[in-house]
């Protein structure tokens, strides 16, 4: 039961991502199934898989939360990884490169971008391990612990967006700090629901990641992304045929937000 339920958070996590990012992209790039139903079916595997390794108990809402920013999260670094390092796609339909670059500049060579993703993928994955072993060495506790390891998913992701924005859009502080402030807030919120270092912090830009992608997307509906800006709408019937996608985003950021004050409201153990 406990993993039929993680597929289920998985499916929910994976079609919030693929919602937003269809609303955005496909006035541009149109409408396919495949690359609708990715985040969703990635998304499920990753709900599952998760699910059998920390073994939740998912009858509790606590755990479903904790998921959901688990899956989301892991999701969105594959994704990104592979369309940053992996993936070779034409890269002039874009006005801010999806591939990695330098100072804007594409880095064409295979090998390169290789190399770049083992050290990225190398780098991730010594924070995560240090944010593990910072809660091994018990050196700090409670709200300290939070407010330390809250806003280190954060900072990868002010720091990544920086690189690839920066140098076609400019520097802009608010954007910067964005991501570290709202991964902190959550953080606040997980160390209520989990004792894990790394859940709070991963979970926590899980559900950073949610809400900026929601400001941007449906509170400035008529801002293209800064990945195309300036290019022609080519498919402006996805103006319209977007819409009828709002209604499930909607129903599951309802689901999250009452599985959160129904784990804060409710017994818990938390860092805080």
């Amino acid at each position: 039961m406990d993993v039929a339920i993680a597929l289920v958070v998985g499916l929910a996590a994976g079609t919030h991502t693929a919602i937003w990012g269809m609303y955005k992209d496909a006035p541009y790039e149109g409408f396919t199934y495949p690359k609708f139903f990715r985040s969703i079916v990635l998304s499920a595997g990753i709900g599952v898989t998760v699910e059998l390794v920390a073994d939740f108990d998912m009858s509790r809402a606590a755990s479903l939360v904790i998921l959901f920013g688990l899956t989301y999260v892991i999701e969105r670094a594959m994704t990104e990884f592979y369309k940053t390092f992996l993936r070779d796609e034409d890269q002039s339909k874009y006005f801010i490169p999806m591939q990695l670059s330098i100072r804007g500049k594409v880095v064409q060579r295979r090998w390169q971008r290789l190399l770049a993703g083992a050290g990225y993928a190398v780098a991730v994955a010594a924070i995560v391990l240090g944010i593990d072993a910072l809660q091994d060495a018990d050196v700090l506790g409670g709200l300290a612990a939070v407010l330390v390891v809250g806003s280190a998913g954060g900072w990868i992701s002010a720091f990544g967006g920086a690189w690839k924005d920066a140098p076609l859009e400019g520097f802009s502080i608010f954007k910067f700090f964005r991501s570290p402030l709202v991964s902190l807030s959550y953080a606040l919120l997980l160390g209520v629901l989990t004792t894990s270092y790394v859940y709070v912090a991963m979970g926590a830009l899980g559900y950073t990641v949610a809400t900026l992608e929601t400001y941007k997307t449906f509170f400035k509906p008529n801002t293209p992304r800064g990945k195309f800006a300036g290019k022609e709408i080519r498919f402006p019937e996805m103006l319209t045929r977007r819409r009828r996608f709002v209604p499930v985003y909607v129903a599951i950021w309802l689901a999250v937000v009452t599985a959160f004050v129904i784990a804060l409201t409710g017994p818990h153990a938390g860092l805080i």
